[in-house]
């Protein structure tokens, strides 16, 4: 993934963009996408809420997410 154990442990903005799916329902289909065009056979998606914290399942998202 390209990342250093400073951008780690420093939880650093590359760490996040590169370990999380975030934005518009369009941009994290295409994250979600291109782990599959990378060879994923399953990817799984925990709903975090913009604090950071586990949220309540948002169906909506997932609905779209999942089409």
């Amino acid at each position: 993934m390209g990342l250093s154990e400073e951008d780690i442990d420093s939880l650093n903005d590359k760490f996040i963009d590169t370990t999380f799916a975030w934005g518009t329902a369009t941009a994290i289909q295409e994250r979600i996408s291109a782990h599959f065009d990378a060879g994923a056979d399953h990817v799984c998606i925990q709903p975090v809420n913009a604090s950071g914290q586990m949220s309540d399942l948002d169906w909506d998202c997932l609905e779209a997410l999942a089409s």
